[in-house]
This record gives C-alpha cells, structure tokens and sequence, in this order.
C-alpha cells in the first residue's frame, strides 16, 4: 500500500534534465528521456558530467509527470536514464506513468540491486539496459566503486526474469582490451545470457570526466570470442 511518504518522493526535485523526444534512446519506441541527477560511479569515459556531479535536480518527478500528461497518444516509452535513476525510489514514479499508457525503458549500471529488483517484481519495466562496464578485476578502475557484486546480482536477476533486456559495454581502448571485453563475455556464456551484446564506442567528446581523448591503443574485433552475437555502436 502506498503512504504519503512515498508520493511526497515525487515532489523532490531529481531530474536534472528532460529530452521531450527520441527515436535513438528506445528501440523502435517515439520516447522521451528523464534524466536523474547524481551517480555512484566517476566513469571515466562519461560524458554525462554534469549529471553525474548534480547534487540536486532542476525538476521534481511530479514536473516530469505534468510534461507527460501531455504527451499521451503522442509518445509510447519513458527511458528513465542519468546519473544513476536506481540511486533513487522509482516505484510510485513508475506506477504513475503506467497509469498513462507509457511502456518504461531503464537504463542502469545495475548497482542498487534491491531497487532493480523490487521494479521488476512489481512488472513496472518493460525494458532493461544493463551496463556491464568491466570484468571484475578492472571494475573499481573503470568505475571508481566496488559494486561489481551488486551488478553481478542484477545481471543474474535480468537473466533469470522475463523482462526484456539487453546487456551492453562502453569500450575506450585505452581502458578495456580485447582480453578484458572477452572475459566479458565469457561470463555472459557461463550465464547462459542469449541476447545480443552491445559494445558502444567511446564518444570523443570535450567534456568527459576523465578528460580522456580517441584512445591511443587499437582494438581488434577479431580477437573476439565467437559463439555469441555482437552489434557494434
């Protein structure tokens, strides 16, 4: 049951930002992006710094809802990104914007497990994207946290489940290797995870929160293990 503390969440102000429409953000979806202030991670190849650095938002969830009351028969999906969106309560967020019509998108590093997993049980997700961001013996650099434990268990959860989703990777070459990305997916075969992979290219940009450049290092895709279908971004 619901309680006057979990709707006054939807007065806090959380949301940094809000893309009022995309066609790239959810996959054959016309959505608009919530885009949560904060993060557990200092990814060094993020380009989302001032999100990541918010401490507050500049809109309240109910701000976000009122923006989708008015986008009803216009939008299909809500892709709740960041930041981070699991650092925050999203239940009685979600379960409003089900009330309109709206399928929901998140994407998550998949750290705050027990969020992750309440949405999931209460059906209040219809797609998830998964971050694995490095093998376990070069996590804590890439992410600045030791949290690959709590990925680890939301990775498990995803596969276990019956929502869908799909698992993808950031590659700097200065960062991840061809060894790193396949111990990647290796992990994924032992899990008998049989979706697609996504590995998506390091966008070179000028404000990033390592102040990294294109990588110096090359990356060969053919060193890549077999027996498991990956899409290049």
């Amino acid at each position: 049951m619901s309680t006057n503390k979990d709707f006054s969440l939807l007065n806090d102000k959380v949301v940094y930002d809000l893309t009022k429409f995309t066609h790239l953000d959810y996959k054959n979806h016309l959505a608009c992006v919530v885009w949560f202030s904060g993060c557990n991670m200092r990814c060094d190849y993020c380009y989302n710094k001032e999100i990541v650095y918010a401490k507050n938002g500049n809109y309240s969830l109910n701000d976000a809802l009122g923006f989708l009351k008015t986008r009803v028969g216009l939008l299909d999906g809500v892709v709740l990104s960041g930041g981070e969106a699991t650092n925050y309560d999203l239940v009685e967020f979600c379960k409003e914007i089900k009330k309109l019509g709206f399928k929901i998108k998140l994407d998550t590093n998949g750290t705050n497990f027990s969020n992750l997993q309440t949405l999931c049980a209460l059906k209040l997700l219809d797609y998830v994207a998964l971050d694995y961001k490095a093998p376990s013996y070069k996590y804590q650099r890439i992410t600045k946290s030791n949290k690959f434990d709590e990925f680890s268990k939301s990775l498990a959860l995803l596969i276990s489940g019956d929502i869908d989703f799909e698992v993808r990777t950031t590659l700097h070459a200065d960062l991840l290797d061809e060894e790193d990305v396949n111990r990647i997916i290796e992990d994924l075969k032992s899990r008998a995870y049989s979706k697609t992979y996504y590995i998506q290219n390091f966008l070179d940009t000028n404000d990033n929160i390592g102040n990294l450049k294109s990588p110096r290092a090359s990356f060969d895709k053919s060193k890549l293990l077999g027996g498991m279908e990956i899409v290049w971004r």
